[in-house]
């Protein structure tokens, strides 16, 4: 299995082999397309079903069972491409090497090509996944595809990362705007590869059953497509006006495509742009404000490959690891299960149980309730939520958390804490949202509904909905005086939003 010289024309006469992860597309796939226009004996695709390193990091079952279906489809389309899809099974992260390795063999590559990822665990194991294959005689090509910007390529004039967001945002326009990049094509179809077929995509994987209606989430490149044509052609002028308010379909709804690499993030850049007259820092301010939540996506991706123990349950002020976080069982029970008695958090909560995903305006409410109304740390939220998000991302979900906690990047001068009755009043003003996640309140005036105190009596007990399950004055003294304690807040800083 030794790589053969390239010929002539420029072709590598060796097979590829395409190991497919979190990028379940054939369109705009940068390494596919480098091995179908490189690899002269044709190219074959393999994906590793790996449920104990899914299980090592709380990979939600709903996310599971979505990446099942992308990757049913993607095996489709592959296939209408000659291009079979190996399945390999490796039962822990160790035994990727040697699953990768098998596809190797069964299709007579020589060559292996994949994207790079940031996250510590996943850059370890591609590493022992390189070392077997060049220990085996493979060539191996990676690349930068999961951002639009690589990491290492926005730089201080100092040459030092950015660790605030607004900063960073201006360099990476920069750095785009001198080297804008391109949306590619789905490959060519090749030549029937012979006596090698696609293997069958398993529609479940043992110990990752979901209770989230798959019809939620349609599976497939199709219907990324789909909708973020819509968005873009619909609601993307409105997005920044729009997006704050969770009975509105204002977003794109394309977190859980992007997570799973069902579209790239390059094309959704390119319908914003074009949306917006070629421009990605001026015009319509809907599509800026999208764009710059593309931003975000790439900050917290970037921050993860510079500061490596993000990935390691470590908080990015390294003082605030010496917070004493409060112990309560009940409580964290309470928020999981959206009985709190504060209805825009219970709202939240039973959104997430019951599709998957939140709202994002929603996440921060959810996460700061939890951090700073119940003095619970934050990396207990962060890991419940992975284990319930379809769109679960490792940078972009710790990244919300470190922020939401006060723990991770922020320029703000102040000590954030959200007031979640302000927060819903403004948000949701009529109770759309709140009186669908939380029917117990279908009947509360909208006058009433936003605030816990306010609510008649006459709904708490038994089973109705709970009273609330804090003083949120006195908790607010108490986790503002421990933040102060280790240095993490100024002694005269608080401020409630």
């Amino acid at each position: 299995m030794s790589p053969r010289a390239p010929s002539a024309s420029g072709m590598i006469g060796d097979r590829g082999l395409v190991w497919f992860r979190r990028d379940l597309r054939a369109s705009d796939h940068t390494a596919l397309l480098h091995a179908a226009r490189s690899c002269g004996a044709g190219v074959v695709g393999v994906f590793v079903i790996s449920p104990g390193e899914w299980r090592r990091h709380d990979e939600a079952c709903c996310k599971v069972e979505f990446w099942l279906r992308c990757l049913a489809d993607l095996s489709s389309t592959l296939a209408g491409l000659n291009i079979p899809l190996l399945i390999e099974h490796a039962a822990t992260p160790g035994d990727v090497p040697a699953a990768v390795l098998r596809a190797a063999a069964r299709a007579g590559a020589g060559t292996l090509l994949f994207h790079n990822e940031y996250e510590v665990n996943e850059v370890r194991r591609d590493a022992a996944v390189e070392r077997a294959a060049v220990a085996a005689g493979l060539a191996v090509k990676r690349f930068d595809d999961r951002v639009i910007v690589p990491p290492g390529a926005v730089k201080t004039n100092d040459g030092g990362w950015y660790t605030v967001f607004s900063p960073f945002r201006r360099k990476w326009y920069t750095v785009l705007a001198e080297s804008m990049p391109t949306v590619g094509p789905t490959p060519r179809k090749q030549a029937a590869i012979a006596g090698l077929g696609p293997d069958a995509v398993p529609d479940r994987v043992d110990g990752f059953g979901s209770n989230v209606d798959p019809a939620l989430w349609p599976a497939g490149e199709r219907e990324a497509t789909r909708r973020l044509e819509a968005f873009a052609a619909e609601r993307i002028a409105s997005y920044k006006d729009d997006r704050d308010f969770p009975g509105i379909d204002g977003t794109s709804s394309l977190s859980p495509y992007l997570a799973a690499g069902v579209i790239s993030a390059r094309r959704c850049l390119k319908a914003a742009m074009e949306a917006n007259g070629g421009r990605f820092d001026s015009g319509g301010k809907g599509p800026v404000a999208w764009i710059s939540e593309l931003v975000w996506r790439e900050f917290y991706n970037h921050l993860l490959v510079a500061f490596p123990r993000l990935c390691m349950h470590r908080p990015f002020k390294l003082d605030t690891d010496r917070i004493r976080w409060r112990d309560d069982e009940g409580l964290f029970d309470a928020w999981k299960r959206g009985m709190t008695g504060f209805p825009i958090v219970d709202a939240a909560m039973r959104q997430l149980a019951a599709t998957g995903w939140m709202h994002n305006r929603l996440r921060m409410v959810a996460a700061m309730f939890l951090t700073k109304d119940l003095f619970i740390d934050w990396r207990r939220g962060e890991r419940y939520f992975m284990q319930c998000l379809v769109d679960g991302d490792l940078a972009s979900n710790n990244g919300g958390w470190q922020w939401s906690a006060s723990t991770g990047t922020d320029a703000a001068p102040y000590f954030r804490i959200f007031n979640p009755s302000s927060q819903s009043d403004r948000y949701d003003p009529e109770g759309r949202f709140i009186r669908r996640w939380v029917p117990e309140l279908a009947g509360v005036d909208s006058a009433l509904l936003h605030d816990p105190a306010r609510l008649p009596r006459g709904l708490f007990g038994g089973s109705a909905y709970p009273q609330p399950i804090v003083d949120r004055s006195a908790t607010r003294a108490m986790v503002v005086r421990e933040f102060k304690r280790v240095g993490a807040v100024p002694a005269d800083t608080a401020e409630e939003e």
